[in-house]
């Protein structure tokens, strides 16, 4: 009997049912597009952050560099005189370390024993200024004129009076830098938020090879391919592989042993970065506080951290989102519920002598609400069937649009311990001066919001089905017969 009045009455009222369905489909679809972009925006940002830090890295320990770096640490470039007056090129390597102070390679045990921790490696972050150039000497060109010797005497030494023609140096200048990873932990670090797109990775047992991964870009720039070979300060390093960023800027232009970047910068038993793996997401907060409280004078960045000082279109965009956009979405689920609620009361004071007369018939008032509620739960289904159409069809345009969005990242000091400057989550080989990230919006649509969408859809029937039973529910059957012409 329930389900044959709820068809016959459904039928009947086919355009009220269709206002309240789509009243309740354009709150919902709206709440599925936002929840969508919402995700895109957090993806757009994971995808920013993981250019920043390897992948599986939950948080790096760092030691703020001297914001006066003294006189020792500012590169000082010297050449020979060449004796015998050849012209030969010349060329030096200053290797220095960069971006933040080192920390001992005892304080990588230290952090990998605090509770929480799951693993730790460290690494050594260098900059590379390589001079090479030659001098050339210049013709000394005589005048054909003597002049006198100091003092003028008629004895006095005539001195040639002349000039010198031409001559000069001509040197270049390049900077690149190097990151020294611990191969025996390939899963942590920076290499990892790149993938070996040619040759191999290294092996665990290269610890103190001379081996070199580069990246792709800088392979590009000097024409680098398996098997080629680097010369960093005197040092030769056979390339083994060429390692592409899966996005943004690559961490550094060239990985080696750490043994052999200790060994190349002056730091033995020296890191400037710590990359921290906890045993789970949940407690990082807490391996962030005892990693500071055991090992005094260390900076502690997290993602969370880092995500703060991401800027540009895409952090306008996800602010927007999150804010204005589920403000948004609430007013007009509310909005909504709140229509579909009062069409229902209004459509139940149209229905006095039918409910009345049912009354009369011997129907309680709870059956009556139950048929009201009823009525208005489907009502809700149609509308949440319509509403996650709508919102599919919404998150398809922006990701089949796919606007691109900015990430700014780092810029001066922006980042927790010195920025982006090397070393940090901001990678070691990067430059305090800001970069900018082009980053593709989509929006997926997770299960999750399929779901939130049909309990919306529920809930507004709920709502819509409360008002009008609660209007049922006070009907008397003189109520009916009052109007009974």
């Amino acid at each position: 009997m329930f389900f044959t009045y709820l068809r016959r009455e459904l039928r009947r009222r086919r355009k009220a049912a269709l206002v309240v369905a789509s009243g309740l489909a354009l709150g919902i679809a709206l709440v599925i597009v936002v929840d969508s972009v919402s995700s895109g925006m957090g993806r757009a940002q994971d995808k920013v952050l993981q250019s920043l830090y390897g992948l599986g890295t939950d948080m790096t320990v760092t030691k703020a560099a001297s914001p006066t770096p003294s006189t020792s640490d500012r590169p000082r470039f010297r050449f020979d005189a060449q004796e015998d007056g050849s012209e030969e090129e010349q060329s030096t390597d200053r290797v220095m370390v960069q971006g933040f102070q080192t920390l001992a390679g005892t304080t990588v045990g230290k952090v990998a024993g605090q509770d929480g921790v799951a693993d730790a490696v460290g690494g050594l972050s260098l900059q590379v200024v390589k001079v090479s150039g030659q001098f050339t000497r210049g013709q000394f060109q005589q005048d054909g004129s003597g002049g006198q010797g100091q003092g003028g005497g008629p004895g006095a030494q005539q001195a040639p009076q002349g000039r010198v023609e031409g001559g000069g140096a001509d040197f270049d200048v390049n900077s690149y830098s190097v990151y020294g990873t611990d191969v025996t932990e390939p899963a942590l670090g920076p290499l990892t938020s790149s993938a070996i797109t040619s040759g191999r990775t290294f092996k665990e047992s290269e610890a103190d090879a001379k081996v070199a991964v580069a990246d792709s870009a800088y392979a590009k720039e000097k024409k680098l391919r398996t098997g080629s070979t680097v010369t960093i300060k005197g040092t030769k390093f056979e390339v083994v592989g060429i390692a592409t960023a899966d996005s943004g800027d690559a961490a550094a232009n060239l990985y080696i042993p750490l043994k052999q970047a200790q060994t190349l910068g002056d730091a033995k038993d020296k890191v400037t970065t710590i990359y921290v793996k906890a045993t789970d997401s949940q407690r990082i907060d807490g391996v962030k506080s005892a990693i500071q409280k055991n090992v005094p004078g260390t900076t502690v960045t997290t993602s969370a951290d880092l995500a703060d000082t991401v800027s540009g279109s895409l952090s306008t965009a996800s602010s927007l989102a999150a804010g204005v956009g589920k403000w948004l979405s609430i007013v007009v689920l509310a909005a909504a519920f709140l229509v579909a609620g009062l069409l229902t009361s209004s459509a139940v004071s149209r229905r006095v002598r039918e409910f009345g007369t049912l009354k009369a018939l011997g129907w309680r008032s709870g059956r009556v609400t139950r048929q009201v509620v009823g009525e208005a739960v489907v009502n809700g289904l149609v509308g949440g069937v319509l509403g996650i159409a709508l919102g599919l069809a919404g998150a398809y345009v922006v990701t089949a649009v796919s606007p691109t969005l900015q990430a700014q990242l780092g810029g001066g000091t922006g980042g927790p311990g010195g920025g982006f400057g090397g070393g940090g989550m901001g990678g070691p080989g990067r430059q305090a001066a800001a970069k900018t990230l082009d980053v593709a919006l989509t929006a997926p649509v997770s299960l999750t919001t399929i779901a939130l969408a049909v309990g919306l859809a529920v809930a507004g029937g709920l709502v819509a089905g409360g008002f009008g039973g609660w209007r049922a529910s006070r009907l008397r059957p003189a109520d009916a017969l009052r109007r009974v012409e």
